[in-house]
């Protein structure tokens, strides 16, 4: 990034020191210092020109002007105008930022030309006066960090809050604002229609700055936020064994916006982890019961997406071991907060407030701070161990399954990982349509298969089962001449019924 250059002006028998003080602060602060380059007219080397025209010249190169106005006015040409107003014009005439600071003498120690200088900077330009070199460095500082602000190039406000540079209306997807619109109505009564412009249901949501883009806007409703944040996609693994280790038999890598993100990780997880399904003894429809509460799954990974750091460059991470589940987000806890307050009832204090409050609306979090308690007591419920979790480099949640070997077989198990790693993929691969055939009775449509399986996101549904079961012929279309039919309706084939008999014995 290229450094703003940054001109200080003033009367040359004035403020000598003020002015080496100045120039060596900017240098040397460890944040100013990223971003400007001063230049002050003792950096000036001897040259057959004039000083009057070089320093003119450093204003015309200049980003930023910065004078400083006191007592005197300086020698005068022979239209009787002081370089120091000579500069000041040429910075104005440029449409230059200007920041003027002015010592706090009385007005009559001031020269009068100096005077109707001030005067003439008093309405166009950021005026503060000072006292001494303290105050006077301490409102530079003020000034240019205020300056960096609001070129965007530094951020002390929420992440999302930040406009999101080069993105524009037309990137944002009206189809997905439509949909948070229903689902908000439902979840929490939101009081627009799905049917009002997008810019006024943004604006309702404060997802706009100054009538651009906020970088909450684009997460939230972006129709490729990946384009704009290359690391807030979501990564999603299953490992055979306890450890991070080849071979990996599932990895995929999610992409679109934070709703998209959440319902396809879950959807991953639901997908690899055990599912219980009943056998009809006692009524008609098929009861399910997953090993771990999808709600326990969906609170560990809606936090991460919601209160994560989005300028990290680390990406969420899902990862399904032999005996847990673990969510890895780049992010902190607040301040105020530790892993032992966490797992009460506590103040709410999203890290991206203006993310979260959607996904409040949508119903994918809560408001009051209840998620990590209520996910330590599903879990407890369902017979698991309490969930744990861990601040390192990254904020670590860990949800443990149901034992399934003793600590005495685990190594060798580990170590029988990769060569049972063809035979498990076969397996694993089809394990997605055995569910599918399991729960399937008479006609049912896509949806309610989804309900069944409970199931959110509707592309990684069709790929993972519906596909694959079709192609195999383990089911078949009701309308297979229109697939997209409203009506449309699955049932098993006469393959599929053979196949769905053999799982239910071999379960009992």
């Amino acid at each position: 990034m290229n450094k703003l250059k940054l001109f200080i002006s003033s009367v040359q028998s004035e403020f000598t020191s003020e002015r080496q003080m100045l120039f060596t602060y900017i240098s040397y602060d460890a944040l100013l210092g990223r971003f400007f380059e001063p230049f002050i007219f003792e950096m000036l080397p001897a040259k057959d020109i004039s000083a009057s025209s070089a320093y003119l010249g450093q204003v015309q190169r200049c980003d930023v002007y910065l004078g400083i106005f006191g007592r005197n006015y300086g020698s005068e040409n022979s239209d009787g105008l002081s370089p120091a107003e000579l500069e000041f014009d040429c910075a104005s005439e440029l449409h230059k930022i200007r920041l003027i600071f002015i010592s706090n003498h009385a007005e009559n120690l001031r020269h009068p030309k100096e005077k109707q200088l001030i005067m003439k900077a008093e309405n166009v330009v950021v005026r503060k006066q000072f006292s001494d070199e303290f105050e006077l460095k301490t409102a530079v500082y003020s000034a240019l960090v205020n300056l960096l602000e609001e070129k965007e190039l530094i951020r002390t406000g929420p992440f999302d809050a930040s406009i999101c540079k080069d993105a524009l209306l037309s990137d944002i997807d009206p189809e997905r604002i439509r949909w948070f619109v229903l689902a908000a109505q439902s979840k929490r009564g939101f009081p627009l229609s799905p049917d009002e412009e997008p810019r006024k249901i943004l604006t309702h949501l404060n997802l706009l700055k100054h009538g651009k883009l906020t970088n909450a806007a684009v997460l939230l409703f972006g129709r490729q936020p990946q384009r704009f944040f290359i690391t807030s996609e979501l990564r999603c693994a299953l490992f055979y064994g306890y450890d991070v280790e080849k071979p990996i038999p599932s990895y995929q890598v999610y992409k679109g916006d934070v709703f998209q993100l959440v319902d396809q990780a879950v959807d991953f997880v639901m997908s690899r982890i055990d599912l219980a399904v009943g056998d009809r003894s006692q009524t008609v429809d098929v009861t399910t019961q997953y090993e771990i509460p999808r709600s326990a799954i969906t609170e560990a990974i809606v936090n991460a997406v919601a209160h994560r750091d989005y300028a990290s460059n680390g990406s969420i991470q899902v990862m399904i071991f032999r005996n847990r589940l673990e969510v890895w987000n780049p992010g902190q806890l607040p301040y105020s907060l530790t892993i032992e307050q966490l797992k009460k009832a506590h103040g709410s204090f999203p890290a991206n407030p203006l993310l979260a409050e959607p996904m409040y609306l949508a119903g994918y979090i809560e408001r009051m701070g209840t998620g990590i308690p209520d996910m330590i007591k599903t879990c407890r419920e369902a017979g698991l161990k309490e969930p744990e979790f861990i601040q390192n480099e990254t904020f670590n949640s860990i949800i443990w399954r149901k034992k399934q070997v003793t600590d005495q077989v685990a190594p060798q198990a580990t170590e029988q990982a990769t060569e049972q790693a063809t035979e498990q993929a076969t397996e694993q691969a089809t394990e997605q349509v055995k569910r599918l055939l399991l729960i399937m009775l008479n006609e049912m449509s896509r949806q309610e298969i989804m309900e069944k399986l409970d199931l959110k996101h509707r592309p990684t549904f069709i790929y993972s089962y519906i596909q694959p079961a079709i192609e195999e012929s383990w089911i078949e279309m009701t309308i297979p001449d229109n697939p997209n039919d409203p009506n449309q309706k699955y049932h098993l084939t006469e393959k599929g019924r053979e196949l769905q008999k053999q799982l239910k014995n071999k379960k009992k």
